[in-house]
């Protein structure tokens, strides 16, 4: 027993290289809130488009106070998210960062990342009182920043792949989408996706669902202004909505947040063609821990910890797939629910794209 006792011999070099290390990991959770502070006071917006400014240039074009401008580009400076050049005490935001800051139409733009990020932040005690007593918090139950940032991130993904690459790697169902067919858009949120599928295939009729009622809403406003009239929405849950025969059910980065996948899966075998597709994206997972123990990876099991396996705990059966579920538990759910065919179609760094046959 006094073995057991004994502390492990503590290397001083990796301790420090692990204390500076912490340090670093410090600075870049308050980078953050950093990040977001940048984005709605107009700073990186700024710099992209008036090129290497002084504190005082950057707070007087973005009428706000230069004390705080000042610290917050130094900050953005040791991280390297801006660069600093001392003999004329300006700041540059290099072309990189400023595409993947301020661009919201390109596939690399991260503010929403980092917004959702924060906002999942902001609700963390609640979730440390949960883990203590097993219940959930629900999604509704969260902050704006977390439902606004998590749109705003996946929303230029979707838009780059969803109709160029991922529905062409389902087998015969854009020929189905551009004759006319039947779609369902399950956990549809803010309506990004559903709305980028009707524009593409205007003969097809589009039913975005989700069990928030307050992101049907705003899903409803911005259908109605795009004009397209091959869409509506409705809030329902998973396993509980309407309609069908579907030729093609959808769902975005969503059925690891269920409480009941299983049943959300029995349900779409319920309603969906018997020719019909069920495509199914998921974050890029590997079936094994060992898999997902990489910068992906930790950024998606602190998302699952903190916001997705809460948000399935909240509901009824709570099975908390996780956020790294991985193929082989992905096709158990669907294959216990009474499909037949499964593959991966497609794949991109941060998502599996996987086609789901009856």
């Amino acid at each position: 027993m006094d073995a057991l006792r004994t502390p492990a011999e503590v290397d001083p070099d990796k301790l420090m290289a692990f204390v500076f290390r912490a340090v670093e990991e410090a600075g870049a959770a308050l980078n953050c809130a950093l990040v977001v502070m940048g984005d709605r006071l107009g700073y990186y917006r700024s710099l992209a488009e008036h090129g290497p400014s002084t504190v005082a240039e950057l707070a007087e074009r973005t009428d706000t106070d230069e004390r705080y401008a000042r610290e917050w580009l130094n900050a953005q400076a040791a991280g390297s998210f801006v660069e600093y050049e001392p003999s004329t005490a300006r700041y540059r935001l290099p072309p990189e960062q400023a595409v993947a800051l301020t661009d919201e139409t390109s596939p690399a733009f991260v503010t929403g990342l980092f917004q959702i990020a924060h906002g999942t932040a902001r609700d963390a005690g609640r979730i440390i009182e949960a883990a203590g007593t097993g219940r959930g918090v629900g999604w509704g139950e969260h902050n704006s920043d977390v439902h606004v940032g998590c749109e705003r991130f996946f929303r230029p993904t979707y838009a780059a792949h969803v109709v160029a690459d991922w529905i062409p790697a389902l087998d015969g169902v854009v020929d189905k989408l551009v004759r006319g067919a039947r779609v369902a858009d399950v956990g549809c949120g803010h309506g990004a996706s559903t709305i980028l599928m009707a524009q593409a295939f205007p003969a097809s009729t589009f039913i975005g669902t989700d069990g928030h009622a307050e992101s049907v809403a705003v899903a409803r406003e911005r259908g109605a202004a795009t004009g397209t009239t091959s869409v509506s929405f409705q809030t329902a849950p998973a396993d509980g909505f309407g309609g069908g025969p579907y030729d093609l059910v959808t769902m975005f980065d969503c059925l690891h947040d269920m409480g009941d996948p299983i049943g959300a899966a029995r349900h779409v075998r319920d309603v969906i063609a018997e020719d019909g597709t069920w495509m199914v994206v998921e974050p890029a997972a590997g079936d094994r821990v060992e898999d997902n123990l990489n910068p992906i990876g930790r950024a998606y099991y602190g998302f699952s910890t903190l916001l997705c396996t809460p948000s399935s705990l909240s509901q009824p059966v709570g099975l908390a797939l996780g956020t790294q579920a991985g193929p082989a538990r992905i096709r158990d759910v669907v294959t216990t629910a009474g499909f037949s065919g499964f593959r991966l179609a497609a794949q991109t760094p941060f998502n599996n794209v996987f086609e789901i046959r009856p």
